[in-house]
């Protein structure tokens, strides 16, 4: 509806038609009003008018039916309420510093016989206040839960509270809470801190159809947690008489410092070459007396933490792989793919292997079989036996041939 993007002390007529009493005798006889929409502190216009009268006056009631005016003549003492027009077709009055008591049903009289009337619905909407958002602890700690809620007064019809963390909607949880003729809006978000909603912004947004933009709060979390240490070192492979540097980065709030550095659990040999600047240290020429584990150690009030690099230097001469070996986290040969190709291998030997003897098998006994076909068919062992010895006889011949 156009009464949505109202400003102050401005009047919209609503789009509807006026409100009319069924009408008794000639149309131009008959009071017309218009429906009015005004903001909470504005003014408003109440209009009736008649296309033809003849001498009759008009008179303007309020909700309680009180006479504002009867005609030209005032007849309530409120000094909000004025005379702008008055003839025989018209009679226009102007409410200044509307209130929400003003809402409701007015009434525009035509003295005819019998009296004409004509309403006219006054809505007064509540301009809603700033939000304000509640629960900030500063600073929160990792692992707290908070409730953030953002509250909003004296808006009518009641404000929708949307809330952002940083540009991305979320959902929060709604109350609303009447207080007289406007209402009370709050939403409130409740989660678990952790140090990903350090420096998060959370904004609450108040919507209405009195507003033309909605109003906006924003509170930034700042979030305090214990260190977490790692080590971040030169690309190259360590050789004797290089430069090489290690940096210790500690994530923390408040951020870890200072940081201390030792090698294999004591301090560092070498000052001279071993230079320590804030979170770096800087070997300026190496040798294989730097071998060893090097650890950051930093704090804060919630805690302490450590990082560790171990550093293997290497011949001057040597050829050396293309990534530094030392790199903490380097990826190694998967022994578990290893394990499992084999296993794979093994299973598929041993398969041949069976399958390979059951063939040979089976060619055994079909030889076995040939060499005594012709004997079973023998009346008696001696038959047998010579049939047998045919057939040996008939091999060799056949082998005898085939050579």
């Amino acid at each position: 509806m156009e009464q949505a993007r109202l400003g102050i002390g401005h009047v919209a007529a609503l789009n509807s038609p006026p409100l009319l009493s069924p009408p008794t005798g000639g149309q131009g006889q008959f009071p017309i009003t218009q429906n009015v929409t005004v903001l909470e502190g504005g003014q408003a216009n109440m209009t009736c008018r008649v296309d033809y009268n003849d001498n009759t006056s008009l008179q303007w009631s309020n909700p309680a039916q009180q006479t504002l005016f009867f005609g030209d003549k005032k007849a309530l003492r409120d000094n909000r309420i004025e005379l702008v027009r008055a003839s025989w077709q018209e009679l226009t009055i102007r409410i200044s510093d509307v209130s929400l008591s003003d809402e409701g049903q007015y009434t525009c009289s035509l003295f005819t016989m019998p009296v004409k009337t004509t309403k006219a619905f006054l809505t007064v909407l509540g301009v809603p206040g700033r939000p304000e958002i509640t629960g900030f602890t500063k600073p929160a700690l990792e692992g707290d839960s908070i409730t953030l809620t953002c509250t909003t007064l004296g808006s009518k019809p009641a404000a929708t509270i949307r809330w952002f963390r940083n540009d991305k909607e979320v959902q929060g949880s709604k109350e609303v809470n009447a207080t007289g003729k406007s209402f009370v809006v709050k939403s409130s978000l409740r989660f678990q801190v952790d140090r990903r909603e350090d420096g998060v912004a959370y904004t609450c947004s108040v919507e209405h159809v009195s507003l033309p933009t909605p109003y906006m709060t924003t509170e930034v979390l700042e979030v305090h947690y214990a260190p977490q240490l790692d080590i971040a070192h030169s690309q190259i492979i360590p050789q004797e008489g290089q430069y090489f540097k290690l940096e210790c980065g500690p994530k923390g709030n408040p951020k870890p410092d200072p940081v201390f550095w030792t090698k294999d659990g004591g301090e560092l040999p070498d000052i001279e070459r071993m230079i320590v600047e804030g979170r770096e240290l800087t070997i300026t020429s190496l040798n294989k007396t730097d071998n060893g584990t090097y650890r950051c150690e930093a704090s804060n009030y919630l805690g302490t933490s450590s990082a560790e690099y171990v550093l293997f230097v290497y011949a001057k001469d040597y050829p050396g792989p293309t990534t530094d070996p030392n790199a903490l986290g380097q990826a190694g040969p998967d022994h578990a793919l290893i394990g499992g190709v084999v296993a794979v291998v093994v299973f598929i030997t041993l398969c041949l292997i069976i399958v390979l003897g059951r063939y040979l098998a089976r060619h055994k006994g079909t030889y076995l079989t040939h060499e005594a076909k012709g004997a079973e068919d023998a009346p008696d062992a001696d038959t047998a036996i010579i049939n047998a010895e045919g057939n040996h006889v008939h091999a060799e011949e056949k082998k005898e041939y085939f050579i």
